[in-house]
Formats: C-alpha cells, structure tokens, sequence
C-alpha cells in the first residue's frame, strides 16, 4: 500500500541539502540503500550513504547547477522497516517544497533508496526517477508513476532480480509510465564493478529527463522506447 505525501512535522529534517542555487528550478535528490528491517539510526558516514555520493557527483554534471539543487533524503532509521524509507521520502518532498517551491524533482535511489523512490512519485512534484538495482518485491505498486519517466538499472548476475524488474516495468507502462530497464554487464555487485558505466547512465537519465532532447538516441531514450531489456 502507498503512502499519501504529507508535510514533514515540526522540528525534524528529511531532506538534506547539498547544493542550493539562488534561482532554483529544478531538484536531483539521492535515496541510498540500507536492509530490509532495522531501526538503527541512519547516519551520513554509513558506507550505504557513502555510495550514493559519486553518483551525486556525475549526477550534477548532467544538470545546470545554476538552478538545480541536489539533496538527500535523510532517513530516521536504516532499514526499509515497512515502508519507513518511503515515509522519510516523501516527507524529504514535501520540505523541498516548503523550501524552494513547486518545482520538478527527479529522484535517483539505489536499493532500498530506489524502491523508496519509485513509492515517492506519488508526490505530483516528482517527474522522473532512476533505480539503481532497486529492491523489488513482486506485486510492487505502479499506479503512482503514471506520467512519469522511469528508468531501472540491474547488474547481469541476479536473474531473478532482472526478470522482476522487467515484469514492474511492463506493469508500469501499462499504468501510463515511460519506462526502461537496462542491465550494465558485469556490474555488480553493490555497483562496484564498472562504476564509471553506472554513474555516467544514471546521470543521462537525470539529464534527460529534466531537459528532453528531442531525437536523442541515448541508450536511456532507447530504453523508454523499448519493451526489452537493454544491456551496457
């Protein structure tokens, strides 16, 4: 079940800002990954959130930063825990609208961070998101990405992972999404393996959906336009 957006309470910070320009028009935020179930305080020096920061960094070179802000979510604790994760997004959202407005955000979470993520694009301020080997149980709701750009990223060693993330995508084009799945060869595990390959796609689909290029024959474009899996 979905969580409704709602405001982030009095007195507590979801979303850690990382880059504001003076004129903000659009947003990149990153969610890292973290277990299925633990109530450990999530902290900013755990390597999960360590992982994310190269990501951000290629992810930046894909926007004007002149008007782009980058953010984390910054979770209350480090397992998925119920849908913990997804809570603390959209509540990182909602204070991003509290803070620069209504802008377009594109979300770029990596394992729990990319489920999260793809749970967040209910909120209406969210165009895009980018999973990262995300973790995907089957039967994972998809009505909330209708109008959005998604784009799921695997490694080629977890078949089961891969065949989950095509049948998501099938059911979210269906629902109305612009969808893509592409599998970076030799990529895993933990995206360690061929990194360059992972950022530098991650950060053409950020690129891409927030400033379209019309008859750009990307790999990520090809992957909107294709019912099949893709291989980096």
């Amino acid at each position: 079940m979905l969580v409704r957006w709602q405001e982030t309470p009095p007195g507590e910070t979801a979303l850690w800002v990382r880059h504001r320009p003076e004129s903000v028009r659009a947003a990149v935020v990153t969610l890292h990954s973290g277990p299925i179930a633990s109530d450990a305080p999530a902290r900013p020096w755990q390597l999960s959130a360590l992982r994310m920061r190269p990501v951000m960094r290629v992810a930046a070179s894909a926007v004007f930063l002149d008007e782009t802000l980058l953010g984390q979510v910054r979770y209350r604790q480090r397992g998925w825990n119920d849908g913990g994760a997804e809570v603390d997004a959209l509540r990182a959202i909602s204070e991003l609208n509290r803070l620069v407005g209504d802008i377009p955000v594109v979300l770029l979470g990596q394992g729990m961070g990319g489920r999260a993520a793809l749970r967040a694009a209910i909120h209406p301020q969210v165009r895009g998101v980018v999973a990262l080997a995300p973790s995907l149980p089957e039967g994972e709701p998809v009505s909330q990405l209708a109008g959005r750009s998604i784009l799921l990223m695997h490694e080629d060693d977890i078949a089961a992972a891969r065949a989950v993330a095509m049948r998501y995508a099938e059911r979210a084009r269906a629902a109305g999404a612009r969808a893509g799945v592409l599998v970076v060869r030799h990529g895993g595990p933990g995206m360690l393996r061929r990194a360059s390959v992972w950022h530098r796609t991650a950060a053409l689909a950020v690129g891409q959906v927030l400033r379209p290029r019309t008859g750009h024959s990307s790999l990520v474009c090809q992957s909107w336009d294709s019912s099949s899996l893709l291989v980096v």
